[in-house]
């Protein structure tokens, strides 16, 4: 009996330990069917990173600039002064005899031709004068007439035709001295020009030491400039020239050195050039506040860079050359200068192109997209 309930026992034991070992091997079964179903991470990220493009490398921008080609030309070296322009020709107009203003006919802007009538006095004591004078004549001439024709007959001596002479011939100067004042009466333009100033009015009593009217002939101008004495060996009498002004940018005036002074004064050492200059039009006027450039020499086919297309560094010169959508940035080594342009003795070349908008900030050897090409003019 004992006995049976020992296997029985047994075969309990064996059964139970079964049934643990197929829930075990379940479990592990899950685990590892579960591990198997989730997604592996390292292999989406590798998938998505082949699948999108790389954007930590984009495409550079192009920096838009205008540029321009670069020519050759004439330029030239100048020796710049400052000076007021002055008129050439230029008079004030006095009267020549005393009286009353009648009429003026001409005013300030006016422009009058020589000989042309400025202004008249009152002319009746003067023709009075003149009429006066004209009979004293015609008396003295009858008179010689009359003892002209008894000396021809030996009726009267060699002193008394003499004496009938003279007295004759001075009438005669008296005549023409009136009729002189007479027409000093009309006071009129000593040249052609313009009415500067008018300095009387009608109804005042002139004087012959009383200025009337001030009159400018505008055509030339002169600018009086004084230049170092070092300079007198490059200066010489119409060696060419130009004027510019302020407040006429666009315009360039050319001219031509009239005058220069075998003098140096010892207290400034400088000498007296003047330089004279066309007034094309009227355009520059008396007063005019202008720079004055001589020429002292010309370079010709010299390679010619605008002004606009430089950048400064450090007082250097240099610009950017546009080769292959790429700006390169070159040091130039300049020679004469003007207004406009500069000589680039090197580093530059005619038919390269440079940038003149845009190139303010721009690096060394940036892309850039040439949205303009302008005329070098």
């Amino acid at each position: 009996m004992k006995q049976l309930q020992f296997v029985g026992m047994l075969v309990f034991i064996f059964l139970l330990g079964s049934v643990n070992m197929n829930c075990s091997n379940g479990k592990a079964n899950n685990t590892a069917d579960a591990k198997s179903k989730k997604p592996d991470k390292t292999s989406q990220t590798d998938s998505t990173s082949k699948a999108s493009p790389d954007k930590n490398k984009p495409e550079q921008e192009l920096i838009p600039v205008e540029t321009t080609v670069i020519s050759s030309g004439t330029i030239s070296d100048y020796l710049l002064q400052s000076s007021n322009l002055e008129t050439e020709e230029m008079a004030d107009v006095y009267s020549r005899v005393q009286g009353l203003v009648e009429r003026i006919y001409v005013e300030e802007g006016d422009y009058v031709k020589k000989g042309q009538l400025l202004l008249t006095l009152e002319a009746d004591e003067f023709q009075l004068a003149e009429k006066k004078a004209a009979v004293n004549f015609q008396q003295k001439k009858s008179a010689f007439e009359r003892v002209d024709a008894m000396y021809q007959k030996n009726l009267v001596s060699r002193e008394d035709w003499e004496q009938a002479k003279f007295n004759r011939e001075a009438a005669k100067i008296e005549w023409d001295e009136a009729k002189l004042n007479l027409d000093y009466t009309k006071i009129k333009a000593p040249i052609a020009g313009y009415i500067a100033e008018r300095l009387c009015r009608p109804g005042d009593r002139i004087q012959p030491t009383v200025k009337l009217f001030s009159v400018i002939n505008t055509d030339e101008m002169i600018a009086v400039v004084h230049v170092p004495e070092k300079e007198m060996g490059t200066i010489k009498k119409n060696q060419p020239a130009f004027i510019r002004s302020i407040h006429l940018k666009d315009q360039q005036f050319p001219g031509w050195i009239k005058r220069v002074s075998p003098a140096v004064d010892p207290q400034s050492g400088t000498f007296k050039v003047t330089v004279g200059v066309r007034n094309r039009n009227n355009i520059l006027k008396p007063g005019m506040f202008v720079n004055v450039n001589i020429v002292t020499s010309t370079h010709t086919d010299a390679v010619l860079i605008p002004k606009t297309a430089i950048v400064y560094e450090n007082e250097r010169m240099n610009v950017f050359v546009v080769r292959d959508s790429v700006a390169h940035k070159i040091p130039l080594t300049v020679g004469f200068q003007d207004y406009e342009k500069v000589e680039s003795l090197e580093g530059v070349a005619a038919g390269d192109e440079v940038i003149v908008v845009g190139q303010a900030g721009l690096k060394d050897k940036t892309r850039v997209k040439v949205v303009r090409q302008r005329t070098n003019s």
